[in-house]
């Protein structure tokens, strides 16, 4: 199984655990990632736009979205976001697992709509709150 595009290619590289600290910052590096939620009993996952609120993933979305329904007060959620080359065999992926709410405070709301643009041309009219609980990452060859 060594062709020549093998050979070329670097190896399997060994993840290194990330601290909090550079798993959240490296979160904060990217405007983007996967909320990982229960829809009808069966996890489900959808691609959306963030920011980092102190300890806090903010994300936008709609009162109708199935992430919006599924988040009670409570609800408990992941939260995963990577920078990884599939060629080179670097990058890093971090995974935050907390409660989620939807924020409803009308001056934290405004601050959101200005700060946090959704990638999808919809009406976004919900924020959600995903407080950082538990955060790991790993780091493959060094990168971040």
């Amino acid at each position: 199984m060594n062709s020549s595009t093998d050979e070329n290619r670097p190896g399997a590289q060994t993840p290194v655990d990330l601290t909090r600290a550079e798993a959240l910052h490296l979160l904060s590096t990217v405007s983007y990632g996967r909320v990982v939620f229960t829809r009808n009993a069966l996890p489900a996952i959808r691609p959306v736009t963030h920011l980092l609120d102190g300890d806090e993933i903010i994300i936008r979305t709609r009162l109708s979205a199935k992430v919006a329904i599924a988040v009670d007060p409570g609800t408990v959620v992941a939260y995963e976001v990577d920078q990884i080359d599939p060629v080179q065999r670097l990058g890093w992926s971090v995974v935050v697992t907390g409660t989620a709410r939807q924020i409803i405070e009308p001056d934290r709301l405004a601050r959101y709509e200005k700060l946090l643009t959704p990638w999808v041309d919809l009406a976004m009219d919900v924020a959600v709150g995903i407080q950082a609980d538990l955060v790991t990452g790993i780091r493959f060859g060094g990168a971040g």
